[in-house]
């Protein structure tokens, strides 16, 4: 379950929205438990993880935190193809030759 660092830059934080970041710090809350253990246990491969983890979940509380004050604004949702209509060919059509009309 190791993240690499890019996944806690500021800049592909900003980038997720508030139910993603809020997952990612239930995730690294969860590996930071686990680390905490192999070290207590003398078994942590990765020492530097457990800051690294740190900083990230504190990154990722202070982009939430910035997004409630309206510090920074949550970044618009993608748009999918499924909330689109598509136009049948007879709409294409005449959508043609308005355009040429004009």
């Amino acid at each position: 379950m190791a993240a690499k660092t890019q996944e806690y830059s500021v800049a592909t934080l900003q980038a997720k929205p508030s139910k993603e970041l809020k997952e990612g710090i239930k995730k690294a809350k969860e590996e930071l438990f686990n680390l905490r253990f192999q070290s207590v246990t003398s078994s942590l491969s990765n020492p530097s993880r457990v800051n690294k983890l740190h900083k990230g979940i504190a990154r990722m509380n202070t982009i939430l935190r910035e997004r409630e004050l309206g510090i920074i604004e949550e970044p618009a949702p993608k748009e999918t193809d499924k909330g689109k209509k598509k136009k049948s060919t007879s709409e294409a059509h005449s959508d043609a030759k308005d355009a040429e009309k004009a």
